[in-house]
């Protein structure tokens, strides 16, 4: 079966490994026909003091140029130019300019900050326990709602139950919030993901859980996947294991984002 995977990263941040060409060659290796590059948009000096979270804004055009560049070298595989934004709410310091990300075709939206703390980062777990993950959790998915019906031109949803990264689980039943999220995506028209990655986190189970993918499926949200690898040996990493998530929770296609901006869709067999 044709394997895709929508969202990697690459040596351009600095939580990444790995140069455009390398991520490349190790897709084409792993026989993936469709690769998206989504390198983390330059977040601000105050927000990413160190450009570990997003590319440095100065490496931005030498980033789109690898791609365009590696495009024109490889013709066994489809490579589609990417970018992860960070939706950042109330705490939005950037000003982007009205066509900013039209040479984008892919524009995965994530929420790693709830009210400007990087709830994801290990070396701020202190907060969930002084918070605890009840209010964390119901916090994380009105931020994420807030995401999905924003204007900002997200084409994919990430990893949209991040918030369980760490495994801290809420003392209630999430299904009201899975909810909340399904409709909120149903009604922004956006594709959501399976990101692998989840299973190797304390989590241990992609992102979504099986409640949340089944939500979305009974809600009709078209799905990707994605491998979110940050060094090129992971790119291929568990993509059918992704897909069969994806059928048990009701899918029966796999929808996959083209370069002219329309989707194609991948029966899972």
């Amino acid at each position: 079966m044709e394997l895709v995977t929508t969202h990697t990263h690459t040596g351009f941040t600095g939580h990444g490994k790995g140069t455009v060409d390398e991520l490349v060659n190790a897709a084409r290796s792993a026989n993936i026909s469709v690769l998206a590059i989504t390198e983390h948009y330059p977040l601000s000096a105050a927000i990413d003091p160190k450009n570990y979270v997003g590319m440095a804004a100065e490496r931005l055009e030498g980033y789109v140029a690898d791609i365009e560049a590696a495009r024109s070298r490889y013709d066994d595989i489809e490579i589609l130019l990417g970018c992860e934004l960070d939706w950042l709410g109330d705490d939005e310091d950037r000003v982007f300019a009205p066509h900013e990300f039209d040479r984008f075709e892919v524009v995965m939206g994530s929420v790693h900050f709830v009210d400007a703390w990087p709830f994801d980062d290990p070396a701020q777990r202190d907060h969930w326990e002084n918070v605890g993950a009840d209010s964390i959790w119901r916090r994380y998915f009105e931020v994420w709602c807030e995401s999905v019906s924003s204007d900002m031109p997200f084409s994919i949803m990430a990893h949209p139950d991040l918030v369980k990264k760490f495994n801290y689980r809420p003392s209630f039943d999430p299904m009201c919030l899975y909810r909340d999220a399904a409709e909120a995506l149903r009604e922004s028209g956006r594709m959501v993901e399976v990101n692998t990655s989840g299973s190797y986190y304390a989590c241990a189970e992609m992102f979504p859980s099986p409640q949340l993918l089944a939500e979305f499926c009974r809600a009709g949200i078209p799905c990707t996947v994605g491998t979110d690898a940050h060094e090129p040996h992971l790119v291929a990493r568990d993509i059918e294991k992704g897909y069969r998530a994806m059928y048990e929770a009701g899918y029966r296609e796999v929808t996959v984002p083209t370069r002219d901006g329309d989707r194609r869709s991948i029966t899972i067999e």
